[in-house]
This record gives C-alpha cells, sequence and structure tokens, in this order.
C-alpha cells in the first residue's frame, strides 16, 4: 500500500495542499491517518476518491452534488436510480446551457458581421451592449 504527504498528493493531482485541507474539512475527503510526527499520511484509496472528485467536478458536479455522489458510492449495488437521476439532471443543466452558448454564439456572430460592414464609425457591438433589454 503507497503513502503519500499531503504535498506528494497535492502535486500529484495537480491541486493545493489548502484544496486538500479544505475536501477534509467538508466531509469531502476522511481525516487522513497520521505518522508519528502527526503529519497527514494519504493512502491509495485516498487516491481513488480524489481522483474520482475531480473527475467529477471536470463534469460539471457542484461539491454538494459530489458528496451525494461519494455517498452513492459507498453502496453502489443500492443507488443506480439515484446516479441516474442525478446524472440525468446534470446532463439537462448542460443542454440548457448549450442551448444559450449557441444562441450567444449567433448573437456575437451578427454583431462581429454589423461591425465589419459598419461604415458609419459606429460600433454595433457597443450599441447593442447600450440598448440590450433586461
Amino acid at each position: 500500500m503507497s503513502s503519500f504527504s499531503i504535498g506528494e498528493m497535492a502535486t500529484r493531482l495537480g491541486m493545493s495542499t489548502d484544496t486538500l485541507r479544505y475536501y477534509e474539512k467538508i466531509g469531502l475527503l476522511p481525516r487522513p491517518l497520521r505518522d508519528s510526527g502527526g503529519r497527514r499520511r494519504y493512502v491509495d484509496a485516498d487516491l481513488a476518491r480524489l481522483l474520482f472528485i475531480q473527475r467529477a467536478q471536470a463534469m460539471n458536479f457542484s461539491l454538494a452534488e459530489i458528496g451525494h455522489l461519494l455517498q452513492l458510492r459507498e453502496r453502489p449495488q443500492k443507488t443506480r436510480a439515484d446516479v441516474r437521476h442525478l446524472a440525468g439532471e446534470k446532463l439537462a443543466q448542460v443542454e440548457l446551457r448549450l442551448k444559450s452558448l449557441r444562441l450567444l454564439r449567433n448573437e456575437l456572430r451578427l454583431l462581429l458581421n454589423l461591425c465589419a460592414g459598419s461604415d458609419d464609425g459606429r460600433c454595433p457591438i457597443l450599441d447593442s451592449l447600450d440598448n440590450e433589454q433586461a
């Protein structure tokens, strides 16, 4: 079984030691073992848990959602429907965000085209930002 200091774990995962301490504080990471000097020692299970957290964050799950997923992870045989529901909600959020981003892309393209074709010295982009309806 491997053992890592907080610095080694942070370097391995590309995160700060403060992040590791924060995850411990909010309960995403159990309190690690301590060596005789009182220093944190992380094991392979901690590494696997932190990699899970990183992958879940990359999928845009919030820390609260990740905490829930970690709880469900502890009893996977009984949680498939719950995990499927959470993932479905996340997918719906992503779809909504994509729709919003497509609209934004189209609006920016239009404004750039209007700006390129404008000969009167005015800036259609700034005009649009000044006149946008709330």
